[in-house]
């Protein structure tokens, strides 16, 4: 593969992510989810390696991150560093440095679902990607966390 293939294929997956986390700031579920392959995963881990949570296609990814900060949340992401290898012209795979922070109103309900009011995270997603009918888009997408600091 030529080396200008190879950087296109690169922008290409950085500006896919790009839409993810703006997509999840806007709080746009199906047009996040729909980044995903029909069978996609994704599966956030806490600090200590095990899964929060284990989504398996785009119907699911929809539902499930849609409802997980509860009514009127607000949500920043941020992508930093990125470590992207193209294996061929329709794989590749990634590590992106990230931080999130989810506010959620004044008042809100915190549960065993969710044990938040406010909560400021840092970690990596761990992306697997495929380019199906002309687009990329994330086979599997694994979030694991360095910190997380939530207040009530």
């Amino acid at each position: 593969m030529e080396a200008v293939e190879r950087l296109s294929i690169t922008e290409e997956l950085r500006r896919l992510m790009a839409r993810y986390v703006r997509y999840a700031d806007h709080q746009r579920w199906d047009d996040l989810a729909n980044l995903f392959t029909p069978d996609g995963t994704f599966s956030p881990h806490k600090p200590d390696g095990t899964v929060w949570l284990h989504m398996n296609g785009r119907d699911e990814i929809a539902a499930t991150v849609g409802s997980s900060g509860g009514p009127g949340v607000t949500l920043i992401h941020h992508l930093f560093s990125d470590e992207i290898d193209v294996d061929s012209e329709t794989t590749a795979h990634g590590v992106f440095a990230m931080e999130d922070i989810v506010t959620r109103p004044e008042g809100a309900a915190v549960s065993d679902t969710i044990p938040f009011r406010g909560m400021h995270g840092f970690g990596h997603y761990h992306a697997r990607f495929v380019k199906v009918d002309g687009s990329w888009q994330v086979a599997e997408l694994k979030q694991t966390r360095v910190r997380l600091d939530f207040t009530a």
